[in-house]
């Protein structure tokens, strides 16, 4: 079902709210725009639409706006919003399903190198079980060709041991497929 908003000007779809809901799995209707989540966020600054909007928007179906908003790539997932909720709604589950959603219908996205971050990060994840720094860090310098940007910060990591040279995949790699697969039959 699909409606005009208030304003007029947004197409509002109550079959995106829904599918947010289901994948997220987090209750959005027990939102009721305290502001707690956006008081908390120490991101917000930077955003386009603060975090209670973003729930309000995606509780209306305002798709385009918010998958197109900036909000759901830079949340950093400190979990400040869901820690602090009265209601206990997961908010983090809801950036990250919305960034999902972004990605699955080819969404313009105005931070390409925060697309290119989670992308890669997944890949090591995906592959190795875990998250290896330096292989994150060489494959996103080999996508981004700034191969000197942040070099002294991370040969300062290395001589400091912050950094290891040697990835290891973890055991129950195959639980890891298994949960890759399943986010992409969703």
């Amino acid at each position: 079902m699909e409606y005009i908003g208030e304003s007029g000007s947004e197409v509002c779809d109550q079959a995106f709210a829904k599918k947010v809901k289901e994948i997220s799995n987090a209750n959005l209707d027990r939102c009721y725009q305290c502001y707690t989540c956006t008081a908390g966020c120490p991101v917000a600054y930077a955003m386009d639409y603060y975090p209670h909007q973003i729930m309000r928007m995606v509780q209306l179906g305002v798709k385009d706006k918010v998958l197109t908003s900036s909000t759901i790539w830079l949340c950093a997932a400190c979990e400040t919003c869901a820690t602090r909720c009265p209601n206990e709604i997961e908010l983090v589950n809801v950036m990250d399903t919305l960034r999902e959603m972004a990605l699955e219908e080819g969404v313009e996205i105005k931070e390409k190198e925060i697309v290119s971050m989670h992308k890669t990060f997944l890949s090591v994840v995906k592959s190795l079980g875990r998250q290896h720094e330096i292989s994150l860090l060489v494959l996103l310098k080999m996508k981004t060709r700034e191969f000197l940007k942040d070099m002294i910060l991370g040969m300062n990591m290395f001589l400091k041991g912050k950094l290891k040279i040697m990835p290891h995949r973890i055991k129950g790699m195959d639980q890891i497929k298994g949960m890759f697969e399943r986010s992409q039959a969703k």
